[in-house]
């Protein structure tokens, strides 16, 4: 046995009373709490700043029709996210548990393998797409060499050229080096990773402000033709600059950080406090989302006056810049926002959920390269390459488990868990054979409702409700298990019916 293999053995080992089907040492309660303010500020930065985001925020600004009413959908929903991010964060910093222990308590303790995977799912897919969204933009700059280019131009392989495998088993394998080395080193990178990408969106910006020759706030475009063009980029059939178009915004950008609201505890178990909590979320979320926005918005304006088209695609613009140095300076900002967000929310939440399903034998680490393997395996395959749709239904199928969790902890147990019982095979949260059928149920309706009928149901219902399915399915789901629980806790239920036999 190797030292890693020891060690890994020693992070497995359940205390008395504690199944060892249920913990080893990164799923128990966090200890050490070394996530302060800002380094919950850079989860966000880590987050958001990636080229997804951006791409999602100027494609946003084009259902808008103008920067004013872009900021209105955009400042709506963030404010929605901090106060969602705030909820579930509570939680964690309270438990000290992740994502998946935390679910024990609503859908059961074995039950919770299935929430579990369908975030580790969406995970997975994200870690696979930013990083070839990486590779992409290191592409973008080595083309402008012969070498380089020939290889790009010449040779093929899994229906990929030479030089973007190479660039993504390149970007594939440095997350992998950072990621080894657990939730420390991951915190400490977020915090420079954040930051990084902010100073190169506002050298975007300038550079192209400075080029267009003035600031730009909108598009210049026949309102039918930006109408198509949002349509192409978000889904979104609406007119651009309505009230509908504003609301559809909100909701879609809430919706973007469906796979977060659930596993945000993850990073928010390592504050100190709520405190800290919350002013991390304030400039992270409402501050920050704001202003990336308002960049992204400028420099997709001020693109398309220079450059005569539409550009979402913040690598490609920057490909287009006559300077060789602030081609690489963006390739490698990209590069490292790509590292940021897919270490942030595309491996440590897989590392858990891996991890949950076999804690014996699969620790936070192994759990990771679980994840990195699967992402490597997909890239023959690209699934990627139709993104916006499956965030849109995987993002929807994850708001009946949010509902679900936050209607438990908040509304029947009003925060009061007892986390000892969540490793106990026999405990509180056995409900039936370790799988809480209520919660399910409640769960199977709610996905109903925001998955199912949005596509397959009446073409109306997915036309006028289908920005807002993950909201539905929130409610549904959270309506339907408070109602099936009767309001309280089935221990608290159990204990009572017991006392009355008894008495």
């Amino acid at each position: 046995m190797t030292a890693t293999d020891s060690a890994d053995a020693d992070r497995t080992a359940a205390p008395p009373g504690y199944s060892p089907r249920l913990y080893n040492a990164d799923l128990a309660p966090a200890t050490e709490r070394k996530w302060g303010a800002f380094s919950i500020f850079n989860v966000w930065t880590s987050d958001v700043h990636s080229l997804y985001g951006y791409f999602l925020a100027a494609s946003l600004f084009l259902v808008a029709g103008n920067t004013f009413k872009f900021l209105i959908g955009i400042g709506v929903g963030s404010l929605i996210i901090y106060w969602l991010m705030t909820l579930i964060g509570k939680a964690g910093v309270k438990t000290g548990v992740p994502y998946p222990v935390l679910a024990r308590a609503s859908f059961g303790t074995f039950g919770a393998n299935v929430p579990a995977l369908v975030r580790a799912v969406v995970a997975t897919f994200w870690y696979g797409a930013q990083t070839s969204a990486a590779a992409g933009a290191i592409v973008a700059f080595l083309v402008r060499y012969d070498g380089p280019k020939h290889l790009h131009e010449t040779s093929r392989l899994f229906d990929h050229s030479g030089l973007e495998v190479l660039c993504y088993l390149g970007v594939w394998a440095a997350q992998l080096l950072i990621i080894s080395k657990g939730m420390e080193t991951v915190r400490r990178f977020q915090d420079f990773a954040g930051p990084a990408v902010w100073v190169m969106m506002l050298i975007l910006a300038i550079a192209l402000s400075v080029k267009a020759g003035t600031l730009s706030f909108s598009v210049d475009m026949p309102s039918g033709d930006l109408a198509a063009l949002a349509k192409s980029a978000t889904g979104l059939d609406v007119s651009p600059g309505s009230f509908a178009a504003i609301a559809a915004i909100a909701a879609t950008w809430v919706t973007y950080f469906a796979a977060l609201f659930l596993n945000f505890g993850d990073f928010a178990r390592f504050t100190p406090d709520t405190k800290a909590l919350k002013k991390g979320n304030l400039w992270g979320l409402p501050v920050n989302l704001v202003l990336f926005s308002l960049v992204a918005a400028i420099t997709t304006a001020a693109a398309s006056k220079v450059y005569g088209e539409v550009i979402l695609e913040p690598a490609e613009i920057s490909a287009k810049f006559d300077s060789a140095f602030l081609v690489l300076l963006a390739a490698l900002t990209f590069a490292v926002a790509t590292l940021g967000i897919n270490v942030v929310a595309n491996f440590v939440s897989p590392a858990f959920d891996f991890a949950n399903v076999a804690p014996k034998h699969v620790t936070f680490r192994r759990g990771g390269l679980i994840a990195a393997v699967i992402a490597l395996l997909l890239y023959p395959l690209h699934p990627w390459d139709n993104a916006p749709s499956f965030v849109n239904a995987i993002g929807s199928t994850m708001g009946p488990i949010f509902g679900v969790i936050v209607v438990d902890y908040y509304l029947i147990r009003k925060t009061q868990l007892n986390v000892p019982a969540l490793y106990e095979e026999d405990g509180e949260f056995r409900f039936q054979g370790g799988w809480n059928v209520r919660a399910f149920a409640a769960g199977v309706v709610g996905a109903v409702f925001s998955s199912i009928l949005p596509v397959y149901g009446p073409s109306g219902y997915g036309a006028a409700l289908g920005p807002y399915s993950w909201f539905i399915g929130v409610a549904v789901a959270g309506v339907l298990y408070f109602a099936f629980s009767g309001g309280k806790s089935p221990h608290t239920a159990r204990t009572a019916a017991t006392e009355a036999t008894v008495a």
